[in-house]
């Protein structure tokens, strides 16, 4: 009989990328059952890549006020019929989820929500990597996590209207607006990327809305740079990833992307903005650059790693 299992993952991008293998385990472990994922709108174009759903809900993520969205959240939920769900977000919002169940009995759920059959109660999951914490979790459900060395070749879009060269450099100069604390100075990008050019290789500028200044700065300053900001998709920039001989960028969602790409991947960090052993990119050629303050890194530092 076929059972109908809910995963929940809303995001960020970073989070999404790394909760791929625990998807795919869950995929393989539920071979013959109908798998409904809830995520947010920005990630549907990953998810149906992916290929591992049979059906992908939007979550309108509503405000505590917004009675007609909980209402239809709730309904929707319901509706499922699910036997099992699987909370990888597992934060207070999708926590919460599981109460809108309620007269009803909760189905099986993976996660940290009060009271649930399968709880990830290791005291220290905080501490964990979110790659190992979310492999514990569903290890303690019954799921196993094995590599799965083509989960990344469906993502793919075209990318021939670029007209790039053959030798590019992706610089991923933004990060959240939020957290300037996370973000090299624009300055240093901007000779990173005179640096690269001299060197042959044309630097390719990705970025979103919040970074259009930043990378009109560095296009200024850096002629030969292709200034690619709000015209790449998710997949097109998993496309460029492979066709690039090098990416450097911040500790941002689109390099968590690039790395499990493949691409060799130069992360920058500050130990005032964020810890690599909690949240850093995986994928099987990315060196991280760490220092007490990201500006304390100098260009010397990229190109000395970039290069070896």
């Amino acid at each position: 009989m076929m059972d109908k299992i809910l995963v929940i993952k809303l995001g960020a991008l970073g989070d999404f990328i790394q909760a791929l293998h625990p998807f795919a385990a869950i995929r393989k472990h539920h071979t013959s059952d109908h798998i409904t994922l809830l995520t947010c709108k920005p990630y549907i174009e990953l998810a149906n890549a992916a290929g591992l759903f049979d059906r992908i809900w939007v979550d309108k993520k509503p405000r505590f006020f917004a009675i007609s969205d909980w209402i239809f959240l709730r309904s929707q939920l319901c509706s499922g019929n699910f036997k099992r769900v699987y909370d990888l977000q597992t934060s207070d919002r999708s926590s919460f989820y599981r109460r809108l169940f309620w007269p009803r009995q909760s189905p099986e759920w993976s996660g940290i929500a009060s009271g649930c059959s399968h709880p990830h109660d290791n005291p220290k999951r905080d501490l964990m990597h979110t790659v190992e914490r979310q492999a514990e979790q569903l290890n303690m459900a019954g799921v196993k996590i094995s590599k799965v060395t083509d989960l990344f070749d469906s993502f793919d879009s075209s990318v021939d209207h670029f007209a790039l060269p053959n030798d590019i450099a992706l610089l991923v100069p933004g990060g959240a607006m939020h957290r300037p604390e996370k973000r090299w100075p624009t300055e240093k990008y901007s000779e990173l990327a005179q640096s690269l050019s001299i060197d042959g290789l044309v630097p390719v500028l990705l970025g979103g809305a919040s970074e259009v200044k930043i990378l009109e700065k560095i296009s200024m300053e850096c002629p030969q740079a292709v200034n690619l900001c709000g015209q790449t998709s998710l997949l097109q920039i998993a496309t460029l990833a492979r066709q690039a001989k090098l990416c450097v960028g911040n500790d941002t969602g689109p390099m968590h992307l690039i790395a499990a790409i493949g691409c060799q991947t130069v992360v920058l960090y500050g130990d005032d903005a964020s810890d690599p052993a909690l949240c850093a990119q995986r994928g099987p050629n990315v060196t991280f650059i760490r220092r007490p303050q990201i500006k304390d890194i100098s260009v010397e530092n990229v190109k000395g790693v970039s290069v070896a």
